[in-house]
Parts: structure tokens; sequence; C-alpha cells
């Protein structure tokens, strides 16, 4: 099983990236999937989540800036990040859980099966 992020990068304040992370070894569509954030010396937090259903969860942090999707065909979850602020700073994960996410777990990296080596995405002042 491969997850491979990309996207990330250097911007400033009030700019926007894509995330993006391609999935292969895995039967994409029957896993729901997350993103989550590391800054440095924190633990891993909660960004977004895309249900293999169709629906999707935000961290409060990011409701209204960032919007996650997913294409089954090619095996892929994105992270559309607006109006970034620099408490956005961190390595950004993609996650795979084959288990329905639900409000407590879709918060917890421990419920995710497997996890991308993450991006990095730096937002300067």
């Amino acid at each position: 099983v491969q997850l491979q992020a990309s996207g990330g990068g250097l911007v400033q304040a009030g700019a926007s990236l894509r995330l993006s992370c391609a999935f292969s070894g895995i039967t994409f569509s029957r896993y729901d999937m997350g993103w989550f954030r590391q800054a440095p010396g924190k633990e891993r937090v909660f960004v977004a989540a895309a249900r293999r259903r169709g629906t999707t969860d935000y961290g409060d942090s990011v409701k209204g800036r960032f919007t996650i999707s997913r294409d089954n065909a090619k095996k892929t979850v994105y992270l559309q990040m607006n109006n970034l602020k620099p408490e956005d700073t961190g390595i950004y994960y993609c996650a795979a859980k084959s288990t329905i996410i639900t409000d407590d777990s879709r918060v917890r990296p421990d419920e995710y099966d497997y996890w991308g080596k993450g991006t990095l995405v730096t937002v300067s002042s």
C-alpha cells in the first residue's frame, strides 16, 4: 500500500494551495479518507475527511476555507486550501481508514490504517 502526498509549498497568508494524495495497493472506493496536519513539536490534528459514501467533515479551524474531495477513478483525494493562515503551517498527511469514519474516530490518528509520508505547507505572515 502506498499513499503519496504532494502539493505543499511556501505561500503567503491569504494564498491557496491544493494538496493531492494518490493511493495504490488498496481498493480506494472501500476506504474513508482523511487529512491531518502536524505542526512542529505538536500532535497530529484532524483537518478533513471524505467518506466513501460521499459525505465530508472538517476541523473547526478550517471550516469554510478548506474543501476535501475524492476521485475514486483516479484513486486520489484532494485538499483545496484557501485563505491560508500562518497557523495552517505544518506537515499534511493523508490517511485511509477501512472502517466508517465516525464523529469520534475521525479525529483519532490511531483509527486510520494507512498513512502517507506527508507534504510540508508553510504559510508566512
